[in-house]
């Protein structure tokens, strides 16, 4: 065992010293701890919802957990590459181009675009299952746009400009950027380039069903093979993904790149990295799949939830109404957009607070409750920190005497910033937000101890100089780790 006394003087003095603005957004980056890190650029690929189809909650996950990691790359250092990749391509689009020939209108189309397209593809769904002439006619309409004919290429477009357009008005409410929008569609000569590229190798061969696979069996026996081309020489998604692969390496150049899917794919991921190493392509041992489980019982009050809006709509009209009753509620100059933000932190803060791998139950209560730990929990804790900071606005920070900041409560709060880096290196290693959510829960546990011990309001003026800076600070880098897992920070509550 070792024994050892803390200087809290020296402990105090270096850990406050560069928060002399009350800010740093930097602190705990330059540690050597981050050094070992390689910069480079990193290619995040997430979100990637379906075009024609209304933003669908499940598609929630990939979204807020791909711009986690690519706050995360950014923060450290790296060139991340923002990437949404659009599924705006395959046979769906063959069923709905069929559809809409049947059940489509192009008023209705024009007055609530996405929901006549969700309609139209549910009812083309429905009759597919006893109509053999509808599966026949989605094959020869994916056909038409595969050989560029221009009536169904024309078709495609429209819903895809539509959806794209509404896409970005949901990712605008969820605080989401992107620094490229690409789909499979932009890789449909790249895929037959990959399909020659195979046959070149040798690796690609002809099933007795006609189509094409490529065996990735450990001893080339075809006990394990993936379908890449269509009986009727059509090509497949992942067929797509390879020409995507290929396609980002040569344009980005990227070190890393992370797909961030449910884990259902997780299958699909190791068929793609390993057919890039068949073809000699190293780097695919540099890309890395994010998998994360399933979401059980997200239910708004009307029942059901499909669509993301519907999700968000009720975050904010819950946090609303429970804003109106709590008493430690301030006036807001706009209460909506507050109540937008702080439901939107609920929803993340509740989805990144196990492993990412596991399954959970969507709870609004638990989730939006104001003393557990919860995205509402935290961001009281820092527009209450930012209150505090504004009533004081007069006392001068420039200067501290960090011999004032003995007591214990104080001291804990300092040990757990130092703790900032080895958190941001742990969720570097493994991508996971959960250790980041848990360092900024235990934050405000200590901050709420300390404002309770620790009274700026009554104290000497040397006093409440060394407290103020030891509550900037807290705030500073609550402010920052928040902002990393996508949560924007409310300063008034």
């Amino acid at each position: 065992m070792i024994n050892f006394r803390v200087n809290r003087r020296l402990l105090a003095e270096k850990m406050l010293e560069s928060f002399k603005n009350g800010e740093n957004n930097t602190f705990g980056l330059d540690s050597e701890l981050l050094k070992s890190f390689q910069r480079g650029t990193t290619l995040v690929e997430y979100s990637s919802p379906n075009i024609a189809k209304k933003f669908h909650a499940g598609h929630l996950r990939s979204t807020i957990i791909g711009n986690f990691i690519a706050n995360l790359k950014e923060s450290l250092g790296n060139r991340v590459v923002r990437m949404n990749y659009l599924g705006d391509w395959g046979m769906q689009f063959g069923l709905l181009g069929a559809g809409f020939s049947r059940f489509g209108s192009f008023e209705k189309l024009k007055q609530n675009p996405l929901q006549h397209l969700f309609e139209v593809y549910v009812q083309v769904n429905k009759e597919a299952e006893r109509d053999e002439d509808i599966n026949r006619a989605a094959r020869d309409f994916f056909r038409q746009l595969e050989q560029h004919q221009a009536e169904a290429v024309s078709l495609w477009r429209q819903f895809r400009e539509i959806t794209v357009d509404e896409y970005r008005r949901v990712y605008e409410r969820l605080g989401i950027r992107f620094d490229v929008y690409c789909g499979e569609s932009f890789h449909q000569r790249g895929a037959h380039e990959v399909v020659e590229q195979l046959q070149g190798r040798g690796l690609l061969k002809t099933s007795e069903k006609g189509t094409g696979v490529v065996d990735l069996s450990p001893h080339g026996d075809m006990s394990s093979v993936c379908t890449l081309l269509r009986s009727d020489g059509t090509t497949l998604y992942i067929t797509r993904d390879i020409a995507a692969a290929i396609d980002r390496k040569e344009k980005y150049h990227f070190d890393e790149m992370i797909y961030v899917t449910d884990k259902s794919q997780e299958n699909h991921f190791h068929q793609l990295f390993q057919i890039l190493l068949n073809m000699g392509h190293s780097w695919a041992k540099r890309c890395r799949h994010v998998p994360f489980g399933l979401v059980r019982g997200m239910k708004t009050r009307t029942g059901e939830v499909v669509f993301l809006e519907d999700v968000l709509d009720e975050a904010r009209s819950r946090m609303l109404h429970n804003m109106s009753q709590s008493h430690t509620t301030k006036e807001t100059e706009q209460p909506a957009d507050t109540a937008e933000k702080v439901g939107m932190s609920a929803l993340i803060v509740q989805d990144f607070k196990g492993p990412l791998l596991s399954d959970y139950k969507f709870d609004w209560d638990r989730m939006l409750q104001a003393q557990g730990d919860t995205g509402v929990f935290l961001q009281y804790t820092h527009a209450r920190l930012c209150s505090l900071m504004r009533k004081n606005e007069g006392v001068d920070r420039e200067s501290f005497d960090p011999s004032l900041l003995p007591e214990q409560a104080g001291v804990f709060i300092l040990q757990h910033l130092l703790r900032y880096d080895e958190v941001l290196h742990h969720s570097a290693q493994d991508l996971q937000p959960r250790h980041l959510v848990t360092f900024l829960l235990k934050l405000c546990h200590l901050i709420a101890s300390a404002h309770r011990e620790l009274p700026v309001k009554g104290s000497p003026q040397d006093v409440a100089q060394a407290r103020l800076r030891l509550f900037g600070a807290a705030r500073s880098v609550l402010a920052n780790g928040m902002r990393i897992l996508g949560v924007s920070p409310v300063d008034k509550m």
